[in-house]
């Protein structure tokens, strides 16, 4: 991981009078994603994630929302995800679905978003991807990295002509 990378999450919370307060301001540490066991040499930050609709803003339950979520398959089914990730130039992402609904902001730079019909598009930094439970990968044939705020939404597995299209992590897919 890289040494410039980082990611400041500050968290605001209420003090016993009922004010609002900064609850945390601190640097986050670079981590990899399960399912991907340091395949890559991208780098994420996992910001936040919540296991309940509606979500509890109690500071009980702010301990495990402050933790994020290191995985892109499993979910609660009611809960979401903020993950900030950075793809170095080189950097390809194994074909993967996820059972979510995935806003991708591009933050910086730019990387190739394609889908296994074979269809490849550039995102761009200021572009917004909305994935709805498709098969993709992320390829950065840039000369600088990109980096992405991924907010995925617990969803229902997608189904076409009958068949579910679950979750899936696959490497040389």
């Amino acid at each position: 991981m890289s040494e410039e990378l980082h990611v400041r999450r500050i968290v605001t919370g209420h003090n016993d009078a009922g004010e609002a307060v900064i609850a945390e301001d601190e640097q986050l540490p670079g981590a990899g994603l399960a399912e991907d066991a340091g395949r890559t040499s991208a780098t994420f930050f996992h910001v936040w994630a919540t296991h309940e609709m509606p979500v509890d803003l109690g500071d009980e339950a702010m301990g495990c929302q402050r933790q994020g979520s290191a995985t892109t398959v499993d979910g609660s089914g009611a809960g979401s995800v903020l993950r900030i990730g950075v793809l170095p130039p080189g950097t390809r992402s194994p074909m993967h679905r996820t059972e979510s609904l995935d806003y991708g902001i591009c933050l910086e730079g730019e990387c190739d978003m394609e889908l296994d019909s074979g269809e490849t598009v550039t995102v761009r930094a200021g572009d917004v991807v909305v994935q709805r439970g498709t098969n993709h990968l992320w390829h950065n044939r840039g000369m600088g990295p990109c980096r992405f705020a991924w907010i995925l939404l617990d969803a229902r597995p997608v189904e076409v002509g009958g068949r579910t299209l679950g979750a899936s992590w696959r490497h040389g897919a």
